[in-house]
């Protein structure tokens, strides 16, 4: 599995730890360090089965600055993968991703029954 993330957000290290304390292994990656590309955001996208939307950082300065709110019902997918592959800063973090699901946020109860 795949965790990404930004190690200065405090609901990824929550998540981390969450893993790490159930010993569930995986490869962890700073997710502005190396950002999600537009191919690995339509995979994770189209594994995931939620809308687009889902992917963002409603809570971000970035996103804010650049008015998505507004600006994302008009996109197409396509458009707003560019947007989200430009700046790991808007992607909802952590992702979880593993062979046939990808999580966004923690939500511990939503980890607990995809991976316990």
């Amino acid at each position: 599995m795949l965790f990404v993330e930004y190690p200065k957000c405090s609901t990824c290290r929550k998540a981390k730890k969450w893993l790490e304390d159930r010993g569930i292994e995986f490869e962890d990656r700073h997710i502005v360090e190396e950002n999600p590309t537009k191919e690995e955001l339509k995979a994770w996208l189209d594994k995931s089965g939620m809308p687009v939307k889902k992917f963002f950082n409603t809570s971000g300065m970035k996103y804010r600055e650049l008015g998505l709110k507004d600006r994302i019902p008009a996109m197409s997918e396509d458009e707003a993968l560019e947007i989200l592959a430009s700046d790991g800063m808007l992607v909802k973090r952590p992702v979880l991703a593993g062979e046939d699901f990808v999580l966004t946020g923690f939500r511990e109860k939503e980890w607990e029954e995809k991976l316990c």
